[in-house]
């Protein structure tokens, strides 16, 4: 099995990783309008949470969503994340780990 090398350059940052760990548990942000398991964690909660510009934690989640580790909710202005949990599995498997 082979990953192209987006994902290997999505998990080489340590925020981007942190990221994906927080994402496990939606429901430690702060509430939103739409719960967060359903619709995925704003982009400024992530933000928040990472302690970068918007702007920097938007390249963070287009990283991310380039390696198919997260998808993009548009509610509105808003950008909602979420693990591919399918996408994340096989990746854990190939390296021996969980994410």
């Amino acid at each position: 099995m082979r990953f192209p090398p987006t994902v290997f350059k999505a998990l080489g940052h340590p925020t981007r990783l942190a990221i994906l760990g927080w994402l496990k548990d939606p429901g430690s942000f702060p509430p939103q309008d739409r719960p967060a398991e359903e619709v995925g964690v704003c982009l400024k909660h992530i933000q928040a949470r990472a302690e970068v510009s918007q702007s920097t934690a938007s390249q963070f989640m287009a990283t991310l969503q380039r390696a198919d580790l997260v998808t993009c909710t548009r509610i509105g202005q808003w950008s909602h994340y979420q693990r591919d949990e399918d996408e994340i599995a096989r990746v854990s498997a190939l390296i021996g780990t969980s994410l």
